[in-house]
């Protein structure tokens, strides 16, 4: 009988060790989901952040071009009857309020002539041979660029400079019969 229940007691600590092995195991399940879930949270916050900044940044890039065509427009100021001056100034105060909505969500102007080329900024529409200035200068920026924190919103459209190509040295006509 004494070997009986020694047998009972043995099998009731191995289940109580089984149980206790499952309910660790369920233990380790539900921390992994419960972590899964808390980074699926974070990333969906994430993602929603993102779209959200890249509609925006979308939004802010399409009024680019006709702000530039307005700040174009208003260079020519001095060469205008007094009265379209005036019409120019309202439209200069209108320029500065969409310039300072840009600058309050982040978007900035970045100047390019006289730096270096740089590809991730801007996008050359002309190349100049020349030796005023050093190769991959920026000798002429056509077009703004923009930037939003460290993205390029619009690149600047620029014109850069390339060293001139040396002449190949012709062998004579004496080297070639060599």
């Amino acid at each position: 009988m004494e070997e009986q229940e020694n047998h009972s007691t043995t099998e009731e600590l191995s289940e109580l060790e089984k149980l206790q092995q499952e309910l660790q195991e369920f233990k380790n399940k539900y921390l992994l989901v419960l972590a899964e879930s808390e980074n699926l949270r974070k990333r969906m916050q994430k993602e929603k952040i993102d779209a959200t900044r890249f509609a925006i940044e979308n939004a802010i890039s399409e009024i680019l071009h006709p702000l530039d065509n307005l700040e174009n427009a208003l260079k020519f100021t001095d060469q205008m009857s007094d009265d379209t001056r005036n019409w120019a100034q309202g439209f200069q105060m209108i320029l500065s309020q969409f310039k300072d909505m840009l600058n309050n969500n982040g978007v900035i102007a970045f100047h390019s002539e006289g730096n270096f080329f740089d590809p991730h900024l801007h996008e050359a529409v002309e190349v100049m041979e020349t030796e005023e200035h050093p190769d991959g200068t920026i000798v002429k920026e056509f077009l703004k660029g923009y930037k939003c924190g460290d993205r390029t919103l619009r690149a600047a459209r620029v014109k850069v400079a390339k060293a001139p190509q040396s002449e190949e040295v012709q062998p004579s006509e004496e080297e070639l019969k060599q």
